[in-house]
C-alpha cells in the first residue's frame, strides 16, 4: 500500500512540441502500460476530453479514457467507477473549479480517488481548475494584485487528496500573490502553491516536491507567521501579514514538505525529456 504521486499543474501546459510535463506523468503512471482516465467536467468544451485521450495515446499511454461527468448522477455509473479502479493515472482538466466542486464534491467519484491516491499508488495530476480542486481549502475565485486584503479570495471545499497546500494557478500571468497571501491569513497552518502556466508540482509519496515546467513555483511558507490582521481587518481593508517567507523555485528545484527546506540543486529530468521531445 502506497501513496500515488499527485501533480497540480499551472494551466496552459504545452500539448504539441516540448509536452514535458504531460510526458513526465505518462511515464510515472507506467508508460507504456499506463492507463490514465481523464475527468473533464470543469471544461464545456465538448472536445477536451477526446483531446487529452489523443495527447496521451501520442506519448506511449496502452489506454486513455474520458470519464464525461456532466452531472451528480454520472457519478453513480459503474463504468466510470471501473475506469478509476483499474486506472494508474487521473487527469483533472481546467476550466471552472466549481464545477468540479458542485458536481462531484462529497460523490463515490471523489471517494474512490482518495483512498486510490493514498492507498494504491493511483497518480492523480490536475491542470488550471484541476489543480486547484485536489487540496481541502481550494481557492474558488478572486482578485488580482500584489497586495493581500480581506475580500480578496473566496475559498471553497476541494477534493481532500491532501491537507498540506493551496493551490493557485496560472500564478504570474494573472498576478494572484495577493489571493494566495489572503487566503493563508485565513489560517497559516497549509502551504501556499503559486503554478506559472506550464509549470507542474510532482509531489511524490515522501512529500517531496519536484518543479518540471518552463515557468517558476512560487511557494509562501506560512508557518512562522506572527501576525495577521485578518481579524480586525474592514472588508477592502489591504491586510498586515508579518514572518512569512517565500520561495521561487523553477525546473529541477525541489522543496521538502515535511522540513520546509527548498533546494536549488539541479538534477533536471525534464531538460532531458525536452531534448527528446525534439529529436
Amino acid at each position: 500500500m502506497t501513496r500515488g504521486t499527485i501533480i497540480p499543474i499551472g494551466g496552459a501546459e504545452e500539448k504539441i512540441r516540448n509536452r514535458a510535463i504531460l510526458r513526465r506523468f505518462v511515464e510515472l503512471c507506467g508508460d507504456k502500460e499506463s492507463r490514465i482516465a481523464i475527468i473533464p467536467t470543469a471544461s464545456r468544451l465538448a472536445d477536451t476530453g477526446p483531446r487529452y485521450e489523443e495527447i496521451f495515446k501520442e506519448l506511449g499511454a496502452e489506454k486513455s479514457d474520458t470519464i464525461q461527468i456532466e452531472t451528480r448522477q454520472d457519478c453513480t455509473r459503474p463504468e466510470f467507477h471501473k475506469l478509476l479502479e483499474e486506472a494508474t493515472g487521473v487527469f483533472i482538466t481546467g476550466g471552472n473549479q466549481l464545477r468540479l466542486s458542485t458536481t462531484l464534491g462529497g460523490t463515490t467519484i471523489t471517494d474512490i480517488l482518495r483512498n486510490r491516491n493514498l492507498h494504491h499508488g493511483l497518480h492523480v495530476a490536475g491542470t488550471s481548475a484541476g489543480a486547484s480542486i485536489m487540496s481541502e481549502h481550494m481557492i474558488a475565485y478572486g482578485s488580482e494584485g500584489h497586495t493581500p486584503r480581506c475580500d480578496m479570495v473566496t475559498l471553497a471545499p476541494g477534493f481532500g487528496l491532501t491537507h498540506d497546500f493551496i493551490v493557485d494557478q496560472h500564478f504570474h500571468e494573472r498576478n494572484r500573490l495577493g489571493r494566495l497571501l489572503t487566503a493563508l491569513a485565513f489560517n497559516p497552518r497549509p502551504l501556499g502553491l503559486g503554478l506559472d502556466e506550464d509549470t507542474a508540482a510532482f509531489i511524490s509519496p515522501d512529500d517531496v516536491l519536484h518543479v518540471v515546467g518552463t515557468g517558476a513555483l512560487t511557494v509562501v511558507d506560512p508557518s512562522k507567521m506572527d501576525f495577521s490582521s485578518m481579524d480586525s481587518a474592514s472588508r477592502h481593508d489591504p491586510l498586515s501579514i508579518t514572518g512569512i517567507q517565500m520561495h521561487i523555485l523553477a525546473d529541477g528545484c525541489t522543496f521538502d514538505i515535511k522540513t520546509r527546506t527548498a533546494s536549488a540543486q539541479l538534477d533536471r529530468p525534464s531538460l532531458r525529456i525536452a531534448c527528446d521531445d525534439n529529436e
